[in-house]
């Protein structure tokens, strides 16, 4: 039989990962993706909380993946579109509609997931042609470039050559064949979300190199991401964690990209890469998560060390209110943080808000520091296992050195 062209041109598309030759990092960080993933999805919280922590990873997300690709919106930007609370200049409109696609990709993957019905189990070259499609909707584009169409000029694409496009129909039938044989990323039946990582990581990789679009390739291969992740079981905010690593350490993105078809055993020094940016991305997730429970598990207790008398009351309510401070208060100013707060105290003398302080330090409920209040969190962290003295602070904090939650 003929070769085909990209055979000569592109040998390093061959449809095959050689796991015995992985490193045993690569192992361990799909263990801890897999772990963290479960601990995350089984994890309780609060409405309110669960709808934030949501939003705050799909804006991280969506604004990853266009803005790898240029888009200059910022993340409050992209809040506000979710929210539909962003206007434009005309000049600036393809800005927020490539963002817009995105947000209806995303919505549309989820939802087909959790129905399966929109999403037939298996990839097939039209589900890649439909996100290309939604990708590219109602953007501007070059005459020759037809959202969710296979391109039929040659493209470069940062000094990459993409697959000869008369071989990309051919090659996307062989992507989807291999993405779906369950023999190929089979790694136990309790390892369905380290598979799914795999297959994921693979999928991007696989498109980015074959490029069959004029247009919109890598963010129709982020959205591949997405899909396997969520195929595979993995909570939706991890699921767009791959894309916000990529982002974050592009020059190092695009290296590992161009390192994956030009060297040996660049694929497998990619997926180092990915989980270990991916793996690092969770561990802000959970810092994040433990702050939601600390929290809730603070609120319920201050709710039970007080009894239903005036002065109690009052002195619930003063700790409720610090409690949601960021920041300690001075004394002089904690009848400000609460309206209901400064009812309870009318008529009182500024000696009894001084007692009232007095009495919860005395109690443990609060430090003062500098003439500065604060709410004791850390006292619950007694009910946690024993911890290193030095984690106690990383436990409370609502962010994490050098990054914003």
């Amino acid at each position: 039989m003929e070769k085909r062209e990209y055979e000569r041109t592109h040998p390093w598309i061959t449809f095959s990962l050689d796991l015995s030759k992985a490193s045993y990092k690569i192992w361990m960080l799909l263990g801890e993706a897999q772990s963290k993933c479960r601990h995350i999805s089984g994890v309780p919280l609060r409405p309110g909380d669960a709808e934030k922590l949501h939003k705050v990873y799909l804006t991280r997300g969506v604004r990853a993946t266009t803005a790898i690709e240029g888009n200059t919106l910022t993340e409050d930007d992209v809040r506000r579109i979710i929210d539909d609370d962003l206007q434009l200049p005309p000049s600036r409109a393809y800005l927020k509609q490539e963002v817009e696609n995105i947000i209806s990709a995303c919505n549309a993957i989820a939802h087909g997931v959790s129905s399966s019905v929109s999403l037939r189990p298996e990839l097939t070259v039209e589900d890649i042609f439909g996100y290309n499609r939604m990708v590219l909707d109602q953007l501007p584009l070059k005459e020759d470039i037809h959202p969710g169409e296979i391109r039929t000029f040659p493209v470069v694409a940062g000094g990459y050559r993409g697959a000869p496009a008369q071989d990309c129909r051919h090659l996307l039938e062989k992507l989807c064949s291999w993405l779906n044989d369950p023999d190929d990323f089979h790694l136990g039946e309790r390892n369905n979300i380290a598979a799914g990582l795999l297959k994921a990581a693979l999928a991007h990789l696989y498109l980015v190199w074959i490029h069959p679009f004029g247009d919109g390739n890598g963010r129709t291969a982020r959205l591949l991401e997405f899909r396997f992740l969520l195929e595979a079981g993995a909570p939706s905010p991890a699921a767009h964690l791959f894309s916000n690593h990529y982002n974050d350490t592009r020059e190092e993105y695009y290296r590992h990209l161009e390192l994956s078809w030009r060297k040996t055993g660049g694929v497998l020094s990619f997926l180092e890469y990915a989980l270990e940016g991916f793996v690092d991305q969770l561990e802000d997730q959970i810092v994040q998560i433990r702050h939601s429970q600390i929290e809730v598990s603070w609120e319920n207790y201050v709710h039970s060390q007080f009894a239903d008398t005036a002065p109690e009351k009052r002195k619930k309510k003063m700790l409720l209110a610090l409690s949601a401070e960021k920041e300690p208060v001075p004394k002089n100013r904690v009848l400000l943080l609460d309206t209901e707060l400064s009812a309870l105290y009318e008529g009182k003398t500024a000696k009894t808000v001084a007692r009232d302080l007095s009495d919860l330090e005395k109690r443990g409920f609060i430090v003062e520091e500098k003439n500065l209040v604060r709410p004791a969190k850390e006292r619950i962290l007694a009910f946690l296992p024993v911890l290193k003295p030095d984690i106690v602070p990383e436990l409370l904090e609502r962010k994490r050195k050098g990054k914003k939650q």
